[in-house]
Parts: structure tokens; sequence; C-alpha cells
């Protein structure tokens, strides 16, 4: 489990936990998950988004497999016959974002071979070999990363919004790296719900909808549905 940044670095990982516990059991017994709840993780101060005058906290972009914190934003449930157009266009700029760390574990098992198959190895071994790769990694995308790193190995998307699978994505990882199941029932609390709330007003503003109007247009291809006159 990891998270990145907008440069496909990464900035936390977790790795040695055992396959029999359960997904949601993997991020409860992390220390940044126990830090996150408990207020003592080091995380930037509250700073108001652009065109915005109001503080709004920095948040770990996540998918459906995680609960809806303060601190971690998840989509709204797909329910595609019920979901308004604000919560279509909030899920569909979410996912955008989480494309950073798709591409960032792209990138790391495009350019080591040694994760497109399983590791012969003690446990030990195997958990030092994938931190060693995960800080070479980095390295080499802060030092090198017009040749460790090449466009063409990153999954994005057009200004027509149209979306480009590239390289890793033949390579057959999804073996080994495997999307997260449902954590468990998403009990979200009031300051939570208003937090993604506002996000969601604030992604369908007069601001957002300059910034990039064709994401717009492509929130509702992608539902199968007409976009609002």
């Amino acid at each position: 489990m990891a998270l990145c940044d907008a440069n496909y670095k990464f900035t936390w990982v977790d790795i040695g936990q055992f396959g029999s516990i359960s997904d949601g059991g993997v991020w409860n017994q992390t220390n940044l998950a126990a830090d996150l709840e408990s207020n003592a993780a080091d995380l930037p101060e509250p700073t108001p988004l652009p065109g915005t005058d109001i503080p709004f906290p920095y948040v770990i972009v996540a998918d459906e497999a995680f609960p809806l914190k303060p601190y971690l934003m998840r989509p709204f449930p797909r329910r595609v016959t019920r979901m308004i157009d604000e919560e279509r266009v909030f899920n569909y700029r979410l996912c955008r974002a989480r494309l950073c760390i798709e591409n960032t574990f792209g990138i790391l098992t495009s350019r080591w071979r040694i994760l497109h198959r399983k590791i012969c190895c003690s446990i030990e071994n195997a958990e030092k070999i994938c931190k060693a790769l995960v800080c070479l990694h980095n390295l080499a995308m802060s030092t090198n990363n017009n040749q460790y790193f090449l466009p063409e190995w990153r999954c994005a998307e057009n200004y027509e919004g149209i979306h480009l699978e590239n390289q890793w994505h033949a390579i057959g990882v999804a073996e080994y790296f495997k999307e997260l199941s449902r954590v468990g029932p998403n009990r979200a609390g009031p300051l939570s719900l208003g937090l993604r709330n506002y996000l969601k007003e604030y992604f369908v503003s007069p601001t957002r909808y300059a910034q990039a109007p064709w994401q717009f247009q492509r929130t509702f291809r992608e539902f199968n549905v007409n976009p609002p006159a």
C-alpha cells in the first residue's frame, strides 16, 4: 500500500503485510492510519482552494475501498441512476487525481522487471527488495527522470477528454498489484461529509469549470448520460 505525490514519487509505503489480513486490516494496522486518526500526522495547515478564501484541509485521494474521513477523500457511492450531476463530476475529477498513484506503480513495475514475477526469497528479503526499489524509483525520478521515466509510460487524458492507456498497461502487473476491495461500511461523520460536499460544489463552480471545461463534458460521456443544459 502506498501514497505518492503529483510527480509520481512515493511519499509513504507499507510493505510486508500478510495476505490473510483483510484489506481494511492492512490500512487499519498502519502507523499512518493511526497518526491520521489521532491528528498526530505532520500534515500541512489547511489552505484555501484556488479562487476561494476558506481554508480546506489537505486530504489523501482514495477509491471506494477506503472510508470517508476528514483526511481521506473517497468517491460518492456509484449509484449511476440515482447520482446527481455534481456527484458525477466529483467522482470523475477524483478518479483523474488517482491516476497519479496508478502511474507511479506503473512506472515502477515497468522499469524494475523483478516485479513482473513472484519474488522467490524469504519474506524479510522480499520486503527489503521492495523498499529498495521504492527508494531507487524516487531517486531516479528526482535526478534523472528524463531517461528513467518517458512520457509514453504514463497513462493520461488529453484535452479532448480521450483516455490514453500506455505501455505499462500491457505488462500485466495486475496479477501482483490488485485493487483493494471495500474496507467496510462507509459511516462517515458530518465533518467528512461536509468536506466532500464542499469539494463537490467547488468542482462545479465557475472557477473550476473555467479551468477545464472539457472535463465537465467528459464526465457525462463516461456515465453515458446527457450533460445538463
